[in-house]
């Protein structure tokens, strides 16, 4: 009896209706969520410290400490101007997650809205809009906001909507084709019949069943918006010498890699972790909330653990 009750309350658990945060654990056991979330909530930890404190003004010029090497109370050393390359890093890191969450809501306002006019509207506002997309993807997005920068001169604003509509076209692209595959279902069907109207049916139906490949899109476009903005920074495109920047700090860093290999290392090190964690947790949150990989690992987990029973 007992056996066969801890059995009814295994499928009592099974079959019980998934928490609203269950992908959050489920993205947590990801090896490679683990990694992209941590990465992500040190680097806007750290964004938010330093909008309110760094360990030094990273404006502050003291000739008498150039190039001092790591050590107290300069963590990571200082660079030509005397300026210590933590207080530097850190403040970057405010630039970094404005460039990264501008360009990701200027591209899923405009991924969104493309995407939808190319799957729910009448076929010749479908094709024009297909058209339209496959003309602006045909367009680098860096080549774009160096265009943009030269017209209205290097900012962040310049980076943020070159790169959101650079990669809001790629969102619809392939945003498109999975909103006309989910239209046909018959849950979509059932939502027109009971009185839904399109928005509706779009918000309740359509984007979430589309969420995990919009997802991979968005830390893609977000991880690209922080290598565009250290690389337009870098040629002078991006944000302005008055601002801390990655890219800027490589730049001024670069010309002495001769003579002070490891302070290079840093800003370096810090854009190649932001974008690797990036995509690493576009990665795992794709795997966690996609419902047919959920499901699958269910059932699968479910025949691993089901064994018949024996009477005694």
């Amino acid at each position: 009896m007992s056996g066969r009750r801890k059995g009814a309350e295994t499928d009592a658990a099974t079959d019980a209706p998934p928490s609203r945060w269950a992908w959050l654990g489920r993205l947590w056991r990801l090896s490679t969520g683990r990694f992209g979330l941590i990465v992500v909530i040190i680097v806007v930890a750290t964004a938010i410290v330093a909008r309110f404190w760094t360990p030094f003004d990273p404006q502050q010029v003291d000739i008498s400490s150039r190039w001092l090497p790591p050590g107290w109370p300069h963590v990571l050393g200082t660079d030509a101007a005397g300026r210590d390359i933590l207080s530097l890093l850190m403040a970057g890191a405010r630039t970094t997650i404005l460039v990264a969450v501008g360009a990701g809501i200027v591209a899923t306002i405009i991924g969104i809205a493309l995407a939808s006019l190319g799957a729910l509207t009448a076929r010749w506002v479908r094709e024009s809009v297909a058209v339209f997309v496959d003309i602006l993807i045909a367009f680098p997005v860096l080549i774009i906001a160096m265009m943009i920068s030269a017209v209205w001169g290097g900012s962040l604003w310049v980076v943020i909507w070159a790169v959101g509509i650079g990669f809001g076209v790629n969102i619809a692209r392939v945003t498109r084709p999975e909103l006309r595959r989910v239209l046909h279902s018959d849950f979509v069907v059932a939502g027109r019949a009971s009185g839904l109207t399109p928005a509706q049916n779009l918000m309740r139906h359509l984007l979430p069943n589309v969420a995990p490949v919009f997802i991979v899109q968005l830390s893609w476009g977000m991880a690209v918006a922080v290598l565009a903005e250290a690389g337009l920074s870098y040629l002078g495109f991006g944000a302005p010498v008055t601002e801390p920047s990655w890219g800027l700090l490589l730049a001024e860093l670069q010309q002495f890699i001769t003579v002070h290999p490891l302070s290079v290392v840093w800003p370096g090190l810090a854009i190649t972790l932001t974008v690797l964690g990036l995509n690493l947790l576009g990665d795992g949150l794709r795997e966690a909330t996609d419902p047919t990989l959920t499901h699958a690992r269910g059932a699968g987990r479910v025949a691993r653990t089901h064994v018949p029973e024996v009477v005694a």
